[in-house]
């Protein structure tokens, strides 16, 4: 929004708060002179694992105002989730994958339905212009407490086996992306990723030497259905994107003139709060995790030469009785 209120060439900018929604009226009002209406999916709620849960009402409201008011551009904003998480996707997905999210999981459920509905109202109104942008995890430096009890953590459990990569987009250029959307009036699905991602030994090598746990595959949703007897949080679903890759291919967007400003290295280094490693860059902190990889394989060498002197006393003392 901030981006499109500094362009000279926009008018107005009417922002429609998520957190006190307007009536159908009001908004039919706010989009009667609109060029372009950029929908983020406004949250009625908070699903169980953090994440917003888009409001599909609010967004089939939004379709009906802007059909009313002859809108001719939409931008809406949408996730790589739609991709879904499984061992056959290729790596990296582009916007030819199918969407198929994960079953029951509400948040994937919900932007994959807001997807349909943008794309019929396409459809039904000639000449009209909708813009899809399905963007991978997003975060920067205020986003520090959700990453750090999130799953796309280096710090997180990961399941035994799984080297699932990451991607990590700033919110910058997140925001860029949207604003660049409205202004070259692009038309269809774009992924808007960083270059490249992370595989699951550079994103741990980030982090820095931290405890890890990796329980055997299969483990996330009965860790799910014990914390929700225990009436903690935890999603009802979702567990696959944190066991397989879903990360997808910026080459799209970057077609047509848009470029990401950080690496997903650098944005997870600002996002993540890392204890003292927080000032490190990633090159010291992968430096460190290197040097605590061959501290802990010195402390193990040192126990097993302290094991074999102590069995070798004891030999030699047995050996001593004995005579």
């Amino acid at each position: 929004m901030a981006l499109a209120s500094a362009d000279p060439g926009v008018g107005r900018v009417v922002p429609l708060d998520a957190a006190s929604p307007p009536d159908d009226a009001a908004v039919k009002s706010a989009l009667s002179q609109a060029d372009v209406v950029m929908h983020l999916g406004s949250a009625d709620e908070l699903a169980p694992d953090g994440l917003p849960a888009p409001d599909l009402a609010g967004t089939r409201a939004m379709l009906d105002a802007a059909a009313a008011s002859l809108v001719p551009h939409l931008v809406v904003l949408s996730s790589a989730m739609v991709y879904g998480a499984w061992p056959t996707n290729p790596v990296p997905l582009t916007e030819e994958a199918p969407l198929h999210p994960e079953p029951g999981y509400e948040y994937a459920a919900r932007r994959t339905e807001i997807e349909r509905l943008a794309f019929d109202w396409r459809r039904d109104h000639a000449g009209a212009r909708v813009a899809l942008l399905r963007a991978t995890v997003s975060v920067d430096a205020a986003s520090a407490p959700w990453l750090t009890l999130s799953p796309w953590s280096a710090k997180a459990v990961r399941v035994s086996g799984s080297a699932r990569p990451s991607q990590f987009l700033h919110l910058d250029d997140l925001a860029g992306a949207l604003d660049h959307a409205r202004r070259v009036e692009l038309d269809g699905a774009f992924n808007v990723a960083p270059d490249g991602w992370l595989s699951a030994e550079a994103l741990a090598e980030l982090a820095g030497p931290v405890r890890r746990l990796h329980p055997p595959a299969g483990w996330s949703p009965r860790r799910w259905a014990l914390r929700s007897r225990l009436g903690l949080s935890g999603p009802p679903g979702g567990t696959t994107y944190t066991e397989d890759s879903w990360v997808v291919a910026n080459d799209r967007l970057r077609a047509t003139g848009w470029e990401p400003r950080l690496r997903s290295d650098e944005v997870y280094v600002e996002a993540d709060p890392g204890g003292p490693l927080a000032s490190m860059s990633p090159r010291r902190r992968q430096e460190l995790s290197l040097a605590g990889v061959t501290l802990a394989l010195g402390g193990a060498f040192g126990g097993a030469v302290w094991a074999l002197r102590r069995r070798h006393r004891r030999t030699r003392s047995a050996g001593s009785r004995s005579t």
